[in-house]
């Protein structure tokens, strides 16, 4: 298995093949960092084809669509930077550097804000979306990697995959104001849509922590495969992606208990739902890959080349209507 670089410290254009066409019912686009081609792909999902490919450089990793759908994030851990893509014209608009190690990425839910994870300070930096400039650091746990933001916008959660903990942030006075003891270096962390539990996919113990935000506290573990990566969330269900098994782990969110594994691509790493739950995108690195699952039916239904080295680490998703 080739070298991972940065990002796999966790564990440790190209054209689509034909697909189903799901026409506008299924408006939305995939933003995929392909870390080893220094690239983003914007892959439209309905068609199952790639719309552009954009230079990016840096090695880049993490990635965050606005939630008003005009802008994609970056990070690029060689170059130290956030790359900022204007989705809708598919072209770079700026560069805002941040130093460090930049790799997980969260925007508020007002799209004013960015966060960005620092994995090699125990810190997040802050940035204005308006100026496009770093504005403030907020001091969490040691290697922050995933971040997830409340969707009230008051919390920020970051996995710190060094301590074994999640570090819950109030946004309006940046400072951290909890830590939530979780599994073997946490690297993905997802929040439910109502905000009430966060997910983190814990690369060390196998497993999935499941978070009360309110309490502060894990209230359960789900044992999923091989170095989990990254959750996704549908009603009642669970998303895991396993870097060592080459499958998406499944598990119900009321009992905790594990349904099913999808074979997927080599190397899955980043996931996420579309925003009518109806499928999962998952970003295979290896075989340089998107796996597309039908989520109700639990089986892929389809697959979209990519780049070399597909990592998607992050909300890589955006509605198109």
């Amino acid at each position: 298995m080739r070298a991972l670089v940065l990002a796999a410290l966790a564990a440790s254009l190209c054209c689509a093949a034909p697909g189903p066409d799901f026409g506008s019912a299924f408006a939305e686009e995939a933003f995929v960092t392909n870390q080893l081609s220094d690239d983003l792909m914007v892959v439209d999902l309905g068609k199952f084809r790639s719309v552009t490919t954009i230079p990016i450089g840096g090695k880049p990793a993490g990635v965050a669509v606005s939630a008003d759908g005009r802008f994609a994030y970056v990070t690029s851990p060689d170059a130290k930077a956030v790359t900022v893509v204007d989705a809708a014209m598919r072209q770079v608009v700026g560069r805002i550097e941040v130093g460090g190690g930049p790799l997980g990425i969260a925007v508020s839910p007002d799209s004013k804000t960015v966060y960005v994870a620092d994995l090699y300070a125990a810190a997040v930096r802050v940035i204005d979306a308006a100026s496009r400039s770093v504005t403030g650091s907020i001091a969490v746990g040691a290697s922050p990697s995933g971040l997830a933001v409340t969707p009230d916008g008051k919390l920020l959660l970051s996995a710190d995959r060094d301590d074994d903990s999640v570090s819950v942030v109030d946004t309006a006075t940046r400072r951290r104001k909890a830590v939530i003891k979780v599994g073997t270096r946490p690297f993905g962390v997802t929040i439910d849509a109502e905000g009430r539990r966060a997910y983190t996919a814990n690369v060390g113990s196998d497993d999935v922590s499941v978070i009360d935000i309110a309490e502060g506290r894990e209230i359960g573990r789900v044992p999923v495969g091989m170095r989990p990566y990254a959750v996704a969330l549908t009603p009642g269900r669970g998303f895991v992606t396993d870097q060592y098994g080459g499958t998406v782990s499944v598990f119900d969110l009321s009992s905790l208990k594990p349904v099913k594994r999808i074979n997927v691509g080599d190397y899955p790493e980043g996931i996420n739902a579309t925003a009518d739950g109806k499928r999962v995108i998952v970003a295979c690195w290896e075989s340089n890959t998107l796996s597309i699952i039908d989520a109700v039916e639990l089986k892929v239904i389809g697959e979209i080349k990519t780049g070399d080295g597909p990592r998607a680490f992050g909300a890589f998703l955006r509605r198109t209507e």
